[in-house]
């Protein structure tokens, strides 16, 4: 035999010198839920290993991000105030506002994300606007335009996008640049599903439909080539940066969107995932550093540059072991 592929497998140190994908901290971004209110750290029952702090409180968690190197933090608020319009969103002195100025103070260097959708400050949990129960598309832009802009003079490094609404990407460019945030990087939920794996998420943040679901804005998961569109459309209004969600289950979405577009593509490891790595760990059936590993290997080797995930510092510490 002239070829043998095993050669390339004999030690540990041969395998790291060939790998074909490599995993770095700078790749990981840490999702972080902030509630409105002081002294607040507290469990997320459906989340093992996860909390929700208070923005007074927030620099405890964003020490270890800043120590680990990741590359940034997302932030998800939980306001004590909600209304049909979701108006806390974009306050000045809102939670997410408040813990973006924390964020920079103490952490000037680390690079902050804000998510920006409706449904965690909405009293009815949609994502924008209503017209009876209707999600009304044109008119949640302006919102949504509101809320990025608030987040961008807080001083956010990027706002995210994650509502599903058309045009969403368009109107928050044009609405930024108005206002002289040109720096301020869009990275947009281009491509996010209607999955069954985000319901640990909403308990944590609140965020669950009072009524109905959200299908008639988030994507089919029976469709790949709607991705395709979705992704080319965000592009094309100016997002520096997308995002498929969820990760593991969408791979063959994330593999076909990196090839098709020419801007860094980042992927979801969303809370159903981390739950059931979590209880599968719990019940002693799985290794959690290996298959966190192994997920994260698998979403960098279908395309990502960029993992969002609940395991950030972990695998972060890892890798430096």
């Amino acid at each position: 035999m002239i070829i043998r592929p095993r050669r390339l497998r004999l030690t540990q140190s041969i395998r790291d010198m060939v790998c074909e994908t490599r995993l770095a901290p700078s790749m990981f971004v840490y999702p972080v839920f902030i509630r409105e209110g002081h002294g607040i750290i507290e469990d997320i029952p459906a989340m093992p290993g996860q909390r929700r702090c208070s923005p007074d409180t927030l620099p405890l968690i964003l020490e270890r991000a800043a120590r680990s190197r990741i590359g940034g933090v997302l932030f998800f608020g939980i306001p004590e105030h909600k209304d049909e319009t979701g108006s806390s969103a974009y306050a000045e002195d809102g939670v997410i506002q408040t813990a973006i100025r924390t964020a920079k103070r103490e952490f000037p260097d680390l690079t902050v994300i804000g998510d920006v959708c409706m449904c965690e400050y909405t009293s009815h949990g949609h994502c924008g606007i209503l017209h009876g129960t209707y999600v009304d598309n044109d008119a949640t832009l302006e919102v949504l335009s509101r809320i990025a802009v608030s987040q961008a003079q807080a001083g956010a490094d990027i706002v995210a996008p994650s509502d599903m609404m058309d045009g969403h990407t368009r109107a928050i460019r044009e609405a930024l640049d108005s206002q002289g945030l040109v720096n301020t990087l869009i990275f947009s939920y281009a491509v996010k599903y209607a999955s069954a794996f985000y319901g640990p998420f909403r308990e944590a943040a609140g965020s669950a439909p009072s009524f109905g679901d959200r299908k008639a804005y988030q994507m089919d998961p029976r469709n790949l080539r709607e991705a395709l569109k979705e992704a080319a459309l965000d592009v094309e209004e100016g997002a520096d940066m997308i995002m498929v969600k969820p990760g593991l289950p969408y791979l063959d979405v994330l593999r076909a969107v990196k090839e098709s577009v020419n801007v860094p593509v980042g992927a979801y490891h969303v809370s159903g995932e981390y739950s059931m790595i979590k209880a599968a760990v719990a019940n002693g059936w799985l290794d959690e550093r290996k298959i966190v590993t192994e997920s994260a290997i698998s979403m960098a080797r279908a395309g990502a540059d960029i993992i969002i995930t609940y395991y950030a510092l972990e695998l972060a510490d890892w890798l430096r072991e």
